[in-house]
């Protein structure tokens, strides 16, 4: 990625992070298609686990030099010493720390937008968007004391959109057309749907043939492949880790561990490292050890799983009522030795080994290899085709080697450009493993100051694999994939295809491809004070098998491109303390006369001071389970099935929510314009996971029900924009009003994925991610104190200021209030405790009409619980949304008194619900958490 925050620093190696093609997102995520969920292997020739690859994509390490421990010989000027700074933290490959390097204690918040183009599908007419992924990184580095240092970050992905599931012949048309017949008997084909399971005639030197079905006439002859799309439904990656690290004048030891969660895939790391400084310091030598272990638990979808075949994975499928899951284990170890060198003033080197064992299961649970199994006795069987071969066409589970051992190494060298006043940064990657992959990366970049504030970063990066010993794009099996065979006594037996004829290990993934890619991309740096800096990046790639070194890469049919855009907001918390800084002020004013609110309360505090800022972070989350609600009592399944969908076309209910989780990850950047205006920007990232249960007395329909695992969505939210005016105040007591406005960011489009050849129309209204309507948000608070005491109340409101939003239907408003008393414990930790009362009003309208194709029928509309969609539940309605409800909430806020966190606040509080009265038929509660830090400066 083009950001620095997204990339492994100059050498950063803790022992968690391996060798890998870091600027290809795919290998940070996995993809669900056919409703599967595809983990692509690293792109670009790399292997390694993938929490640890992760971690490296989402790590940014911003080495300071200027530290008494780490002199350079001679420092020429401020510029130079800011530059090599810069230097140290661009991004790398698996190359050893900076000499010495030192970190300063800060908070991260980053976010990225990847989206990749279209694929060439040669003429098929497919609607599905492209894979996109949506991240957000958040993390923190803080100095517990002089030598050691603690350090967290969390990342979260969501993805969706269409990826290759497998390749197969042009001839094959596994992009096979949606359509519809028109009254007059006219085919309209409205998109693309793959197949993976049929017949295809080849000729006698078995290259792939098509033929008109109408005049029998040849159309194609090639073996030409193409990448069969299947769409991915989204899916929410989480992951959070640590490191805890000792300094001592010419050493360093770290040890840390993480945990990454997906809904099929669970893998837990811990590594340890360190670092030997030599030769005045300008010498360093770091080592790195890493474990890993992996679990997946991958569902194969019902849609799919008939025509796929599994047999090589017998032993690891369990099967229940409504799906199969397949399980595997994978453990690697990794190791890395690395050494830096400062050559002069001007110039710095650095050198890196790594080596990387994995064993376990290594294929991808999602991939599958198309194989044609074409007789060569069959030749002419077909009499109106009596020169070619009718072949089976059938998809496998890729095999892939249950070992892999990987080598990589590589160097940097950084040298500062004096008449230009920047730095020129140049890196070469080298990688080998006993898959037969070698790979070579070279990267170069120019870091450019302009004025004293910005940073301007143009970068250029080439990368070139082999291909794996057991790619192929598809497979040709002369033999029958199934034929009659009489036996001695005349009955007749079936014998299938001899699967040691097959290669023990395949995979058509075009991760294990022989290509080429080239990217470009630029970042800009903007730093707005000696503590806070803002960080945009663009970057532009391209995959092409003839881009690879030396030729002989894949075919065109596999190129194709991808753009990222991302954004980072940088806190240095030492800076802030450091020259007077306004934030040390602030850690006492928190503690006393300006309380702060229970974690959460919205808008809760004003800056008072002309050109005070405040930086914060909000986390929240609450979840839904247990039984289901109608008005305040307990509503049985079969009150549910005949009453809780009476506008469906059936006028029942057939499935209702078993849970439903929602996670909101808030920015809060406030400024103080004047002592009596504050303006508030709010950007949020949001993510939601729901599950259904059978309704008692209903028979369970696969085809119809969507009881496969469960619901995801996740991304952007709505962009808040506020103004905070102060009303009064006389130091114990407060008054300020907010205005605001809710821009409908958030998507409110979100489709189900198509199942068993019916589209199946818009997702339930609380899985969106936004109203999608332009909101207004004002509140007006209340704040007072008295000694150890602290008090406040605060009334708000959301109300919709379109009748509807693109998708056809408004979002109820909301009113609120709530009122809290709180008691410092010390001077500076507190506790709170509030009563809050929710009034929310139901949707207005419903989702407009989906038409969409059903069994080569076009239907007006395809939404849930229409006609010929009727498996729907109670959350499929706009009359089972709103309702009032009654909480208490339980509260702690901590300010650091003291130290290098002087003044940041820390806030958490869990909210519980007291009753509820819903609107129709809801899950009741169960609570929700709240959690903020923030700091002014």
């Amino acid at each position: 990625m083009v950001v620095t925050k997204y990339l492994n620093a100059i050498g950063r190696f803790w022992g968690d992070w391996v060798a890998a093609e870091p600027k290809d997102i795919l290998q940070t995520v996995k993809f669900s298609v056919l409703g599967l969920t595809v983990r692509p292997e690293p792109v670009e020739g790399w292997t390694v686990n993938p929490p640890m690859v992760r971690q490296a994509h989402h790590e940014r390490i911003n080495r300071k030099l200027d530290r008494s421990e780490y002199k350079l010989p001679t420092v020429p000027s401020p510029a130079l010493q800011a530059l090599t700074v810069a230097a140290l933290a661009l991004p790398g490959l698996m190359l050893p720390m900076a000499a010495g390097a030192a970190e300063d204690d800060e908070v991260d918040f980053q976010y990225s937008h990847y989206e990749e183009g279209k694929r060439n599908l040669y003429g098929a007419k497919s609607t599905l968007h492209p894979i996109e992924v949506d991240s957000v990184l958040g993390k923190a580095r803080i100095s517990l004391s002089d030598r050691i240092k603690f350090a967290f970050n969390y990342v979260q992905d969501t993805w969706s959109g269409a990826t290759p599931y497998t390749t197969s012949p042009l001839a094959v048309g596994g992009n096979s057309p949606i359509q519809y017949y028109t009254k007059a008997g006219k085919s309209i084909t409205t998109g693309a749907s793959p197949i993976t399971d049929t017949t295809m005639y080849l000729s006698k030197n078995f290259i792939p043939i098509a033929f008109d079905l109408v005049t029998g006439k040849r159309t194609l002859r090639t073996l030409q492949p193409v990448h069969v799309l299947a769409m991915a439904s989204p899916e929410t990656r989480k992951q959070g880790d640590f490191k805890l690290s000792y300094e001592w004048d010419e050493a360093a030891l770290n040890v840390g561990g993480g945990l990454s969660v997906e809904p099929d895939y669970v893998s837990s790391f811990g590594n340890v490292g360190g670092r030997l400084d030599f030769n005045q310091k300008l010498t360093t030598v770091d080592f790195g050890l890493s474990y890993t272990n992996s679990d997946t638990s991958a569902i194969l979808d019902h849609d799919a799983e008939p025509y796929v075949i599994q047999t090589a994975f017998a032993q690891q499928i369990t099967e229940n009522a409504s799906f199969k899951t397949l399980h595997g284990n994978r453990q690697d170890w990794a190791g890395s030795l690395g050494l830096s060198q400062i050559l002069n003033k001007n110039a710095l080197v650095t050198a890196n080994v790594g080596y990387t064992h994995s064993s376990g299961y290594m294929a991808n649970p999602y991939k599958a290899v198309t194989v044609i199994f074409a007789d060569p006795a069959a030749l002419g069987a077909d009499p109106s085709h009596p020169k070619a071969i009718l072949g089976d066409v059938k998809t496998f589970l890729e095999q892939r080697p249950n070992e892999r051992n990987q080598f990589t190494a590589g160097g940097r060298y950084i040298q500062h450009i004096g008449f230009a006043d920047a730095a020129l940064h140049l890196d070469y990657q080298f990688f080998h493993d006993d898959w037969g992959i070698n790979a070579h990366t070279f990267e170069a970049d120019w870091v450019q100051p302009i004025a004293s504030t910005w940073t301007v970063t143009p970068k250029v990066r080439y990368y070139s694999q082999d291909a794996a010993s057991f790619y192929s794009p598809y497979l040709i099996s002369k033999q029958s994939y199934y034929k009659s065979v009489q036996n001695p006594d005349g009955s007749y037996s079936a014998q299938y295809y001899d699967p040691k004829k097959l290669p023990s290990n395949f995979s058509s993934d075009q991760r294990l491809s022989a290509y080429g890619a080239l990217s470009g991309g630029i970042t800009v740096n903007k730093k707005l004070s000696k503590a806070v800096s803002l960080e945009a990046g663009f970057e532009y790639y391209t995959h092409a098998g003839s881009l690879k070194l030396g030729g002989g890469g894949e075919g065109s049919y596999s190129d194709f491109n991808y753009y990222l855009v991302n954004g980072s907001l940088n806190v240095n918390l030492e800076a802030l303390n450091s020259g007077g800084s306004s934030s040390s002020s602030h850690a006492h004013h928190g503690a006393h006369h300006d309380s702060h609110a229970p974690a959460g309360i919205m808008f809760g505090h004003m800056l008072h001071k002309t050109n005070d800022v405040m930086v914060g972070y909000r986390y929240m989350y609450s979840r839904q389970a247990g039984d289901t609600l109608h008005g305040t009592g307990v509503a049985s399944d079969s009150q549910i099935q005949n009453q809780g969908c009476t506008q469906g076309y059936t006028h029942t209910c057939r499935v209702t929510p078993a849970y439903m989780n929602m996670s909101m990850h808030m920015l809060d950047i406030m400024y103080a314009p004047t002592d009596w205006l504050n303006v508030m920007l709010m950007p949020q990232f949001m993510d939601m996971d729901m599950d259904m249960r059978p309704l008692q007395g209903v028979k369970v329909d696969v085809t119809e029900d969507h009881l496969h695992g469960g619901h995801r969505t996740g991304g952007i939210g709505d962009t808040g924009m506020y103004a905070l005016f102060k009303l009064f105040d006389n130091g114990d007591h407060h008054f300020h009003a907010t205005l605001g406005l809710s821009a409908p960011t958030g998507d409110t489009d979100i489709m189900l994925r198509r199942m068993h050849r019916k589209a199946e129309g818009y997702l339930h209204y609380g899985m969106q991610l936004g109203s999608g309507t332009w909101d207004f948000k004002p509140s007006l608070t209340y704040t007072g104190q008295w000694d150890d005491w602290s008090w406040g109340g605060q009334f708000s409101a959301v109300t919709r200021l379109q009748n509807h939003n693109s998708s056809g239907y408004a979002l109820g408003d909301v009113f609120q209030t709530t009122a809290w008393g709180s008691y410092s414990l010390t001077h500076a930790l507190s506790a709170s405790v509030r009563g809050l009362y929710t009034v929310q009003q139901q949707i207005d309208g419903r989702f407009n009409p989906v038409t969409g194709v059903v069994d080569g029928v076009l239907v007006k509309n395809v939404n849930p619980g229409s006609q010929l969609n009727y498996s729907s539940g109670p959350m499929d309605y706009t009359s089972s949304y709103g309702g009032r409800y009654w909480d208490v909430g339980f509260g702690l806020n901590y300010t650091v008194p003291a130290g290098t966190l002087k003044g940041n606040n820390i806030g958490v509080e869990w909210l519980q619900p007291v009753q509820d009265d819903v609107n129709g038929y809801q899950l009741e509660r169960e609570g929700s958490l709240s959690a903020t830090w923030s700091v002014m400066f």
